[in-house]
Parts: structure tokens; C-alpha cells; sequence
């Protein structure tokens, strides 16, 4: 796993001798990290981030990573930009291998194709050393669950094209937005 800019969840667990059964980790994300999070991820506010991981050996030198991130948010609606309060669950699940691990090789066809199931699981991610950045990890599920357009409840979405009645329905924000442009 690498990135340019370290996570504000950041926390680097030891895969050195893990137990069979797995090791827990809880991560809390304080309230500068909340607000780093929220100026990360575009969010008025992260009033809650919590990770609920196990960290279990996988194969023969493999680190699986399982569990659960979720948070409480606060979003601006795409349509009033009006503040909207946001739950976010996601599952956790991520496999990793020692840099030039036999584990890592995808099937290859003889003619240089690869195999790739989309509803199989990921491929196996790489790491270097003896730690691994569980609390990015979860980040990024966090980030995955983080509505791309969220909308005030009750908001009819922005509609630009030909609406079946042949009316163009714009939401109060846009309508206002083009009586300016027609006075100016």
C-alpha cells in the first residue's frame, strides 16, 4: 500500500507473528482527525469515524484485513447546499503480500492475456516491511461509502435534459441561478 500523503487515521499495525485467530484493532478517530478527514474527503463535518478490523495471517506470508469502518457526516446537498446528515457503514476487506511474492501472480493466458473475474475478490495488494497502514485502509472503504451527490430530503434531483412533459426542472438553486444570467 502506498500513497503520497499519509492518512489522518493513519495507524500502522505489525504483521510480524500474528496470532491464528487474528490481532483486533479499534480505531477512533479524535477530533482533529475527524476534521482533517472532513477537508480530505470534501465533508462540512465528520462527527463520527470508528474502524473495527482484525489483522489474521493469510497463506504462508499473506496479511488479510477484516471488518468494519463507519462514520457520521455531514454533506452539502448538491441541489441547495443545504448541510445533510449522512451515515456511512462499510465493510473492510483487503488481502496483502510481501513484495515479489509468488501469491501475487495473475493467471496469464498464453497469449499474454489475463484472467479477471469482476465479482471475484481483489487481487492481492503488495506491502514492503513489517507494518501495514491499517487506518488508510479503512479510509479508503470510509471514503467508498461517501454519497458522490447527496440531496436534502425531499429535493427532487437537478434534471438539464428534455423532461417527458417537456418541461426542464432545475431545483430552486439553478432556477434562481438562471434569472440572474437573463437580467445581467
Amino acid at each position: 500500500m502506498s500513497g503520497a500523503a499519509e492518512s489522518p487515521v493513519s495507524f500502522r499495525a505489525s504483521v510480524v507473528r500474528l496470532p491464528k485467530k487474528g490481532m483486533p484493532v479499534t480505531i477512533v478517530a479524535s477530533p482533529a482527525q475527524r476534521t482533517a478527514l472532513a477537508r480530505e474527503h470534501g465533508l462540512l463535518e465528520v462527527k463520527k469515524f470508528q474502524a473495527d478490523l482484525v489483522v489474521s495471517p493469510w497463506k504462508r506470508d499473506g496479511v488479510s484485513v477484516s471488518g468494519r469502518v463507519e462514520g457520521d457526516i455531514v454533506q452539502e446537498c448538491v441541489v441547495t447546499l443545504d448541510p445533510v446528515d449522512a451515515h456511512v457503514e462499510e465493510d473492510v476487506s483487503a488481502v496483502f503480500i510481501p513484495e515479489g511474492s509468488n501469491l501475487g501472480r495473475l493467471d496469464v493466458l498464453s497469449a499474454g492475456e489475463m484472467i479477471l473475474d469482476p465479482e471475484g475478490p481483489d487481487a492481492p495488494e503488495s506491502f514492503s516491511g513489517t507494518h501495514i497502514d491499517v487506518g488508510a485502509l479503512a479510509e479508503q472503504f470510509f471514503a467508498l461509502g461517501i454519497d458522490p451527490y447527496p440531496r436534502k430530503e425531499g429535493i427532487e434531483p437537478l434534471v438539464t435534459g428534455d423532461v417527458e412533459g417537456g418541461g426542464q426542472h432545475m431545483g430552486t438553486l439553478a432556477e434562481k441561478l438562471a434569472a440572474l444570467k437573463r437580467r445581467g
